[in-house]
């Protein structure tokens, strides 16, 4: 297909000189991050003279430093503080994108290559809580990019609706388990939005890092959700990334619910083509997710450790997973129940990521008994 058009103007904007609005909002935007208290990797790494090496590059999709760093230049409580406009981004900003991302992931160097998909043994995964008493929850999930589009600030409205088309038809050809229905989110009906609340199926407009980033953009237009009949496969459309697949269930299965995913994703890849990158593997919208996009994750009750909050975190840093609060990201556990997920995606393969999380939960469960 052909390349995308700027949403304000008729021309590609790659081949066009920088627009004096996104000069001037570059300029105040790095003299504020600089002047800030700021912990971001955005600021860690954007200095002077990587701002003056990119401050006037552009991808063919006419995607600029200033679409790359608002969200962080608006949020200076950002941890990263940087989104990739479009698959190009990458290797156009690379001199910003590069340091962060090998911060993030741990060791990521420019000569280092992602490696091929490979889902490994799924025999191997087994149940975390096979007594079922602390896992309440086991979800595991992944993002796709549809190729040739670029990610959310740069799609246009036709755009999302063409995408939308596709992945929908896709979605609905599922056979089996992963049979269901699509969603819209434009026009829902007031009883589809409800139940899809209840289940905790529905996502909302963005939040304030993805709207300073331009990512709400034609807001419903194009976004919607799939579930299957038993509610253990849901697919987001549209929302950060053009895709999200998710597999869940209640309960410490997650080897269940990893077959399921592998099983989604392989039938979904059989009729969709993806943007996957010889170097980071499968490209996203954040570059967290980069690589594998892998997170799987489980809602753990464990109030023993949760009095000793700084005792969980070392065994979780044992295994690179990553400790949230019962909702997520920012918040609190609630009566001892926490998000435990893998933090690595990238440099790894799906398998490795998973037995990660897997081999870590297990050990946490250990302890836990053991106090």
């Amino acid at each position: 297909m052909a390349k995308a058009k700027c949403h304000n103007c008729e021309t590609k904007c790659g081949k066009d000189k920088m627009n004096p609005e996104v000069v001037r909002k570059l300029e105040d935007g790095f003299r504020r991050l600089l002047t800030s208290n700021s912990q971001s990797l955005l600021k860690k790494y954007l200095t002077q003279a990587v701002y003056d090496k990119l401050k006037a590059k552009k991808t063919s999709f006419g995607s600029t430093l200033l679409d790359c760093i608002q969200s962080g230049m608006e949020n200076p409580d950002s941890h990263i503080g940087i989104y990739a406009p479009d698959p190009e981004a990458y290797t156009t900003f690379a001199d910003i994108f590069d340091p962060i991302i090998d911060e993030y992931h741990g060791g990521f160097k420019k000569t280092d290559h992602h490696p091929a998909t490979n889902w490994g043994d799924l025999n191997s995964i087994g149940n975390v809580d096979p007594d079922d008493n602390m896992v309440i929850s086991t979800r595991v999930r992944c993002g796709r990019s549809l190729n040739g589009y670029p990610f959310n600030p740069r799609l246009t409205e036709s755009q999302y609706k063409e995408m939308e088309k596709k992945v929908s038809g896709t979605l609905m050809s599922l056979t089996g388990e992963l049979q269901g229905k699509y969603y819209p989110l434009t026009g829902m009906s007031k009883r589809d939005q409800q139940q899809l609340i209840e289940d905790h199926f529905l996502f909302k407009e963005g939040d304030r890092f993805l709207q300073a980033a331009n990512a709400c953009r034609f807001w419903p237009t194009g976004r919607g959700i799939f579930h299957n009949t038993n509610k253990t496969f849901l697919v987001w459309v549209n929302e950060e990334d053009h895709l999200r697949i998710i597999s869940m269930q209640p309960g410490g299965n997650l080897g269940e619910v990893y077959k399921r995913l592998v099983c989604a994703v392989e039938e979904i890849e059989a009729k969709l083509k993806f943007t996957r990158n010889d170097r980071f593997g499968f490209l996203t919208f954040c570059p967290t997710n980069l690589g594998t996009t892998i997170r799987a994750s489980v809602h753990i009750r464990v109030p023993k450790l949760a009095k000793d909050k700084s005792k969980l975190e070392s065994v979780a840093a044992q295994f690179n997973l990553q400790v949230r609060g019962t909702s997520g990201e920012h918040t609190e556990a609630e009566d001892g129940i926490y998000d435990i997920s893998n933090k690595r995606r990238l440099g790894l393969t799906e398998y490795e990521a998973v037995k990660e999380m897997h081999d870590g939960v297990c050990q946490i469960i250990q302890i836990e008994k053991s106090m």
